[in-house]
């Protein structure tokens, strides 16, 4: 019975004492690449991530980016830089193929940019004004333009937004940003706007 005892006590002792060990956090090596991201480095003490900004780890290993959820200097976007014209922010047209509604790679940065700062101030809101080019009939362009608006509500939304503090509207091919019959004007024209309320 006493080595029972013995032997529970013991363990008890074992478990408190590695129980109470930290991992140290120390910061770490900003990644890059990236426009405006951070880098987060796991397990290390220089985490090299693909993101500009500082990165944060605890041990050693590799750090990753976070889709441009900082605006470089370390810290979050705020409403002030929507009208900074050197800021990301100032970005709020998405260009599309001819037919197509899928966000091409390059609008990404931006479109995180905007969710971050969307995720940051719940109380902001946007509008979502989808667009297409004068080719087809008025009832596709209206819905093409509807699904190009969805699908950056969609993307937003996964990088954090809100879908309540996002709508969408669809004009077709009815206020076109450039006037012309050619490739030029047309791919002016296939577009999502994102405006911002009050604005």
């Amino acid at each position: 019975m006493k080595m029972k005892v013995l032997a529970l006590s013991v363990l008890v002792i074992a478990i408190s004492i590695t129980g109470c060990q930290q991992v140290p956090t120390t910061a770490g090596a900003g990644g890059v690449g990236g426009v405006g991201g951070n880098g987060y480095g796991t397990n290390g003490t220089n985490g090299t991530g693909y993101g500009t900004g500082t990165g944060y780890s605890n041990g050693t290993g590799t750090g990753y980016n976070n889709g441009g959820y900082s605006n470089g200097s370390g810290g979050q976007y705020t409403p002030a830089e929507l009208q900074n014209p050197s800021s990301i922010l100032a970005q709020r047209v998405i260009y599309f193929d001819l037919d197509q509604a899928d966000i091409k790679p390059e609008y990404m940065n931006v479109l995180n940019a905007h969710a971050t700062l969307l995720r940051a101030y719940p109380n902001l809101r946007i509008r979502l004004e989808g667009h297409a080019d004068e080719r087809g009939s008025r009832e596709y362009n209206v819905a093409l333009s509807e699904r190009r608006g969805y699908a950056v509500l969609d993307y937003m939304q996964v990088k954090g937004a809100s879908t309540n503090q996002m709508e969408v509207i669809g004009y077709g091919e009815e206020v076109p940003a450039v006037f012309g019959h050619n490739e030029s004007a047309w791919g002016k024209n296939r577009r999502v706007e994102i405006k911002y309320a009050g604005e």
